[in-house]
């Protein structure tokens, strides 16, 4: 083959390599749909099915990761959040953790310890392991999808959502411009007189100092109650460390804040949560989210 033939041959080859790397770039980023969809990520390897809701007048706005509660409803906590993307502008991300792969441990309590033994320091999974990480790590594929790498986002979680997000602020930072939980059973109390994942006892010195309670204190955190979410149904904990947070849903919710905030008064340091109730709606994921209550929590 001579000279002239090597270049040719030499430049189709670039052609077509170039040609496959577009091709997988626009698969890998095109944009998601307008209105309702779902998509499966492929998240280190974990597939991961995620349920989007797109409104029409989305332009690069800020995403809304929603997360669902034990029943893992993916598709119904999208389809709940509607409102608060309609009035916002959001782009809902609703990710589906599955019972096999994601069990109370990895999901309600985020994935930081396998199990509660009694007494000791607690022995904490990698947290490139976390399931925290994996929420920012779908926020990330999100953007790329987009092409908005900076695209600003809020965490809702409620009920089993609302635990995991509880641990999320209180072991790691986000750059999440809100944090809103509600209605869950259970809470990190901001102390170290029960244990993890109920307080901040049992776990390493680096996740359960005074800087670490000081940072859970400062994260921009609102926890959304119901006031009529007052039944001890059979998904409310009743676990001893649980029961003295309160006696249901919305009594905790209330000590919890209570507590957080007597703490940062104390010792003098920033309290950035807010508590907004919801008058008269109980442990209802599609109620708490339409109300306007739920929807101003997003407002600048």
């Amino acid at each position: 083959m001579g000279d002239g033939s090597a270049a040719v041959l030499r430049g189709m080859v670039q052609v077509a390599v170039f040609a496959a790397i577009l091709l997988t770039s626009t698969a890998f980023a095109a944009p998601l749909p307008f209105g309702k969809s779902s998509v499966v990520l492929d998240i280190d390897g974990s597939a991961i099915e995620v349920h989007t809701f797109k409104p029409q007048h989305y332009a690069d706005g800020a995403f809304l990761l929603t997360l669902h509660g034990v029943g893992r409803n993916a598709a119904g906590y999208r389809d709940h959040a509607s409102a608060i993307a309609e009035r916002h502008g959001f782009l809902v991300i609703a990710p589906l953790f599955d019972r096999k792969r994601f069990p109370v441990w990895r999901y309600q309590a985020r994935g930081v310890v396998r199990s509660e033994t009694a007494g000791g320091t607690l022995e904490v999974e990698p947290e490139a392991q976390w399931t925290g990480r994996l929420f920012l790590r779908i926020i990330e594929s999100v953007r790329a999808m987009e092409m908005t790498p900076d695209a600003p986002y809020y965490l809702l979680g409620h009920s089993g959502g609302a635990q995991s997000l509880s641990r999320v602020a209180g072991v790691m930072q986000t750059s999440a411009r809100r944090i809103v939980i509600v209605n869950p059973g259970t809470y990190l109390w901001p102390s170290r007189d029960a244990r993890f994942p109920d307080g901040f006892a049992g776990l390493p010195l680096s996740l359960s100092s005074d800087d670490a309670l000081r940072n859970y204190l400062a994260q921009p955190l609102t926890l959304l109650l119901g006031t009529a979410d007052v039944k001890q149904d059979a998904d409310l904990s009743m676990r001893d460390s649980v029961v003295a947070q309160g006696a249901n849903r919305y009594e905790r919710g209330l000590n919890v804040y209570r507590a957080a905030q007597a703490l940062a008064q104390s010792r003098g340091w920033a309290f950035n949560w807010t508590l907004v109730e919801v008058p008269g709606v109980g442990h209802s994921a599609g109620r708490m989210f339409r109300s306007e209550e739920a929807i101003r929590v997003f407002e600048p």
